[in-house]
């Protein structure tokens, strides 16, 4: 089972909350400010440029940049709260739409009057935050038009293209680029995809833009990995060595780790002295991705975690682009014959050869994923590699190495419902108006912004 660790310091303008086993009723989270119409769309998106706050989908995009680029196309714009959380190590989105929906559905409102969207979406897989999503519309009817619509779970469900063919009527299956939703998406129109946990750090902002860089360099993560520990969701603040995280969360003699779910691929011990941040973690040749991290212990094979990684990704491959089903099949065939001492001479070149001409190739990111473990296993663990040339591993042996489904999925922790019913369910208030660009008052300076510390 997967729990949830509050921060030390616990503070009310977090993703994480005050009170995260608990689903966040519209009357409390109205009590902490939410919903409020204080701040102005053009002074948010200022505010959100200011703080640097990126996408937590997993690709680590500048979250003001693509709100301008919607808005700035024009016409009448859709958002998209993206809640389908594909990596198998990761549960913040499905817990973050079940225990707080309202604060994903007020940034999808801020979103949208950045954007001058019209309507918007809540696009998800698991069904008890379909209902929690739901039940959360119902006390608190919004503004803007939101249908939610669900999809089965599968890898590349979440990517902006298969979540805009799944909400126009089609397949949730990546589709070829150009256009991207920003110039083309649902409908025809204009469209923000955007990460639930990116759109909660809006509606943080709005609420407090004096917290903004807090706000934007704390982040949500999911920690697995270890003999003994629990899965745990929990949220660091940017610079949090890599080490102390594996430490905290029972693994202190970690080897490595997997990261950025399976988009990181995987990183050895020495790595674990770098900082929990975005651009730090890119330059070592690693990601932050979607912020699961699964740490390797000592009792760990790193071949046997690669193998099952890229196991798992060629079984969730959406059997559309050949060079995807091939090359995925390829790297994850050379991994499983690493595991189980049958790798011929040729499998490291092969492996590095195809970590090099691979990425790139395909309608997403699922086989630049593939290709990027087999890249890293042979950058990380180059001694280890030439063992299991040499003799078959034990530790391999014992594992089994498949697809990883079971291995490497964790569960979404436990959310209860309210133990107060919320008052706003009858009867439902107004709907709070989110003020558009045209009605915007003139900005106010923000107070200077107090250093908070936080430790997972």
């Amino acid at each position: 089972m997967t729990t949830i660790r509050l921060p030390t310091a616990a503070r009310p303008f977090t993703v994480l909350g005050i009170d995260p086993g608990v689903t966040e009723s519209a009357d409390a989270y109205r009590a902490t400010g939410g919903y409020a119409a204080a701040t102005a769309p053009d002074e948010l998106l200022a505010h959100l440029a200011a703080s640097g706050l990126r996408g937590r989908g997993g690709a680590g995009f500048p979250a003001a940049v693509k709100l301008r680029s919607v808005r700035d196309r024009g016409g009448a714009p859709v958002v998209v709260a993206n809640g389908e959380e594909g990596e198998p190590g990761s549960a913040k989105d499905r817990w973050l739409l079940r225990a707080r929906p309202h604060l994903v559905l007020d940034g999808l409102a801020r979103a949208a009057a950045v954007t001058g969207a019209v309507r918007g979406y809540v696009y998800l897989s698991d069904p008890a935050a379909g209902d929690s999503v739901r039940r959360a519309l119902a006390e608190h009817p919004q503004a803007l038009p939101v249908e939610v619509v669900e999809t089965a779970r599968t890898y590349v469900a979440g990517e902006e293209t298969a979540v805009v063919r799944r909400i126009d009527g089609g397949p949730a299956l990546p589709a070829a680029k150009p256009p991207r939703p920003y110039e083309k998406g649902v409908g025809g129109a204009p469209t923000l995809v955007a990460n639930v946990e990116t759109l909660a750090r809006i509606a943080l902002t709005a609420a407090r833009p004096d917290l903004r860089r807090s706000i934007a360099h704390d982040t949500l993560v999911t920690l697995s990995g270890g003999p003994a520990a629990e899965p745990v969701l929990t949220e660091v603040p940017y610079g949090v060595p890599l080490r102390s995280l594996a430490a905290r969360h029972g693994v202190p003699d970690a080897t490595g780790a997997l990261m950025g779910g399976l988009f990181g691929g995987l990183v050895d011990a020495d790595a674990l002295d770098l900082p929990l941040e975005p651009g730090a973690l890119a330059a070592a040749g690693t990601a932050l991705g979607c912020g699961a991290i699964r740490f390797l212990a000592p009792g760990d094979c790193p071949v046997a975690a690669a193998a099952d990684a890229v196991g798992h990704l060629a079984a969730e491959s959406a059997q559309q682009c050949g060079v995807c089903v091939s090359g995925t099949a390829a790297v994850g065939n050379a991994l499983y014959a690493l595991a189980t001492g049958t790798a011929g001479p040729d499998t490291t070149d092969r492996l590095h050869r195809w970590s090099q001409t691979l990425p790139g190739r395909g309608a997403c990111g699922l086989l630049d994923a593939a290709a990027g473990l087999g890249g890293s296993l042979l950058r990380a663990f180059p001694r280890l590699v030439r063992s299991h040339l040499a003799a078959p591993c034990p530790v391999c042996a014992a594992t089994r190495p498949g697809d990883g489904r079971h291995r490497l999925t964790v569960a979404v922790p436990e959310v209860a419902a309210p133990s107060v019913p919320s008052s706003s369910f009858s009867p439902s208030p107004a709907p709070t108006p989110v003020p558009s660009r045209a009605s915007m008052p003139a900005p106010s300076p923000s107070p200077a912004e107090p250093e908070l510390k936080g430790t997972p």
